[in-house]
C-alpha cells in the first residue's frame, strides 16, 4: 500500500509502503537536461520510462544481476527494495558522445575498446563533478572493495545491456548507473535504466533515440521512447 511521500526528484517521486524495506517509485512526465537548466513536461513519459526500466531490470535478473527492482505495480509505478544510495553516478562509455567529447576533444562516435568507466559525484550544487577513486573514498565513505564491485558490475551490466538493446536494433553508446546498499549490506543496482539514462542510437541509421532528442530538440521525445518500448517488447525482453 502506498504511504506518504518520502522524496521527490527530477524524474521520480518516492513513497513509503507498509513494509519499511520497500518503496514505491512513481515516474514523472518531466524531462530535465543540463542539470535541470532545461525542463519540460511530456504526457506519457513517466509510463514509458517505468515500463522500459521494468523490462530491462527483469532481463538483468535473468542474467543474475541483483537490483532493487521487485515488480511493476501499474503503468507509472514500481515496487523496489529500499537502498542507501551511494552518491556516485557510474558512467560507462562504449563510444564518444556528450560531455566527454567536450572535455577531452574526442570526436563523437570514437569507439572505446575497452569501454571507459567514469565516476561522477552526485551533488547538484557542484554540477556532479568528475572524480577519481580516492575522491570517491573521501567524499562518499565507500570502501575500496565496494567500489571495485561497483566497477565490475557496471562493466558486466554493459555487456548484458549492449546485447539487450542490440536485439532491439539499438546501439548502446553510453549510460549512467547508480548503486545502493540493501538493509543486509549487499550492494545492488538501483535507480532506473531508460532512455533518460542511456544514449541509444538506431543500429541501421545512427538516429539518436534517447533524451538527446529533448536536449538537442531533434524530434518527439515520447514518440522516440514509445518506439524503444515497442522494440523491447518485440525482442529479448518480451515474455
Amino acid at each position: 500500500m502506498k504511504g506518504s511521500l518520502l522524496y521527490e526528484g527530477k524524474a521520480k517521486r518516492v513513497y513509503h509502503t507498509d513494509d519499511p524495506e520497500q518503496l514505491i517509485l512513481s515516474y514523472k512526465d518531466d524531462a530535465t537536461a543540463f542539470n535541470g537548466k532545461k525542463k519540460e513536461s511530456f504526457p506519457g513519459k513517466g509510463r514509458l520510462n517505468n515500463l522500459i526500466t521494468s523490462k530491462v531490470f527483469q532481463s538483468l535478473h535473468q542474467q543474475h544481476i541483483k537490483t532493487h527492482f521487485i515488480q511493476a505495480l501499474n503503468e507509472t509505478e514500481q515496487l523496489v527494495y529500499k537502498t542507501d544510495i551511494v552518491p556516485l553516478e557510474v558512467v560507462v562509455r562504449n563510444k564518444a558522445a556528450g560531455s566527454i567529447t567536450r572535455r577531452l576533444g574526442i570526436t563523437e562516435q570514437t569507439l572505446f575498446q575497452p569501454p571507459i568507466l567514469e565516476l561522477f559525484y552526485k551533488n547538484d550544487e557542484l554540477n556532479d563533478p568528475l572524480i577519481n577513486d580516492v575522491h570517491a573514498y573521501h567524499l562518499t565513505g565507500i570502501r575500496e572493495q565496494d567500489l571495485l564491485f561497483i566497477k565490475e558490475q557496471a562493466l558486466l551490466i554493459n555487456e548484458h545491456l549492449s546485447h539487450i538493446f542490440q536485439k532491439a536494433g539499438l546501439e548502446l553508446i553510453d549510460f549512467k548507473l547508480e548503486f545502493g546498499f540493501l538493509a543486509d549490506g549487499r550492494l545492488v543496482l538501483s535507480d532506473e535504466i531508460s532512455p533518460d539514462t542511456c544514449r541509444l542510437w538506431d543500429l541501421e541509421t545512427g538516429t539518436k533515440m534517447d533524451k538527446d532528442v529533448f536536449r538537442e530538440e531533434i524530434g518527439s521525445l515520447t514518440d522516440t521512447y514509445e518506439r524503444i518500448l515497442q522494440r523491447l517488447e518485440e525482442s529479448v525482453c518480451a515474455k
